[in-house]
Parts: C-alpha cells; structure tokens; sequence
C-alpha cells in the first residue's frame, strides 16, 4: 500500500475493550460490529479480551519498524515487524489482541485462556491468526488476528488451513466483495 493509503471507513473503539484506556485505536466499520461481538462474547465467556494495537498508518509503521531496527538490528525486526506499506494493520481490518495479565508486552499471551478461546471461536466472527507457529513470513504472533470475513474463516477453520496457504485468486473468491 502506498503511504496515503487508509481506508475511508474507520471507527474508533470504545476505550472499554482497549488496553491503552488514553490511546484512540481504529478499525474499518464493517469489521467493528464483527469485533465488538468477538470480545463481548469472549466476555460473556469470563475472559477479558483487549486490543493493544489496530490500524496503523504507513507513517507510524515507518516509526514502528525503525524503533525495531534500531533496538534489534535490521534482521531481527525484519523476522516480526512489516515495512511501512506492507503490515496488515493499515488495512484496517487487523487488531493485537492482549489480556491484563499479558498486557502490552505480549509475553506468555499465547499460554493464555484467551487465545485458547480465540483459536477455538475466532473464525465465527470472521477472524483468524495471521502468523501461526512455522509460518514462512515472521515469527508466531498468537496476538495477531486479521478480519478476513466469516465465510473465508469458517472454511479456514473447517480445512485446518492458514489465509498465507491460500493463493490470490482463492482468496479474492472471498474478498472481493467483503464491504460491498
């Protein structure tokens, strides 16, 4: 994407399911009603479900990825972090998910009930795990959870597949008309 791309229909979350209760974060209106009915439900579930990270745009992931680089070196930040353009955050459709124990350090998130809940109930609502454990792409993000549409993640989900194990032309089967 280039760097004036952000979708025209953002909304901002409610502070209530954000861990950052002084930060603003951004998702596409059309996934909103998805993710609000993912976390209360999860609620409803006694597990508390927070986003840490949502839309970012091309600039601030330019600043993400360079505060990585400089902490980390160049091949290190590459292994878990997307240059500017290139991170599914700016698609609006992308959220990083946290609990308060977990908070925004992301440490043991995934031995955590709430992603046990999410990998067994995320595709209902539309979600799935972009960077599962021997992913080619970067390192295991159990926080990171990409709207791609209920009918795309039941079908994930039944054939025990990932959205990266799908080609283009399978995956615009599902997304070409996702906010129409």
């Amino acid at each position: 994407m280039n760097d004036n791309y952000a979708p025209a229909d953002l909304t901002n979350i409610p502070t209530q399911y954000t861990f950052n209760k002084s930060k603003i974060y951004k998702i596409h209106d059309e996934v909103w009603p998805h993710l609000k009915d993912l976390m209360n439900d999860a609620q409803d579930d006694n597990l508390s479900i927070l986003v840490v990270s949502a839309f970012r745009s091309f600039g601030e992931q330019a600043v993400l990825k360079g505060a990585y680089t400089v902490s980390y070196g160049a091949g290190t930040a590459n292994q878990f972090s997307a240059d500017q353009g290139y991170s599914e955050h700016q698609l609006g459709t992308t959220v990083d998910f946290t609990n308060p124990t977990v908070a925004d350090s992301f440490s043991g998130f995934a031995q955590s009930k709430e992603y046990k809940w999410l990998l067994a109930n995320a595709y209902k609502y539309g979600f799935v795990l972009s960077y599962h454990q021997g992913n080619s792409y970067y390192q295991f993000e159990p926080w990171h959870w990409r709207f791609v549409g209920r009918d795309l993640a039941k079908d994930l989900h039944k054939d025990g597949k990932n959205f990266y194990d799908l080609t283009q032309r399978e995956i615009d089967e599902y997304v070409v008309n996702l906010f129409d």
